[in-house]
C-alpha cells in the first residue's frame, strides 16, 4: 500500500542575470539571496546570448493562529 505524503508548497522567484555579470558576482548574488532570504536554487538556464535565468524557491510556511 502506498502512503501519500502532503505536497510541499513553494513560492518561486525568477532572476535574470545579464551576460556582463561575472560568475563570481552572480555567485555572490545567489549566495546573498539564499542566506538572507532563505531561498534555494531550483533551476538555472543559460541562453545563447550569454544571459542566465535562475529560479529560486522557498517553502511557504503556514502559521497557525494561537489566539
Amino acid at each position: 500500500m502506498r502512503q501519500s505524503t502532503p505536497h510541499k508548497q513553494y513560492e518561486y522567484r525568477v532572476l535574470l542575470i545579464d551576460r556582463g555579470v561575472s560568475v563570481p558576482d552572480a555567485r555572490k548574488l545567489l549566495t546573498d539571496e539564499a542566506e538572507y532570504g532563505r531561498w534555494e536554487l531550483a533551476r538555472t538556464r543559460l541562453y545563447i546570448g550569454g544571459h542566465r535565468k535562475v529560479w529560486l524557491r522557498r517553502k511557504i510556511i503556514k502559521v497557525a493562529s494561537t489566539l
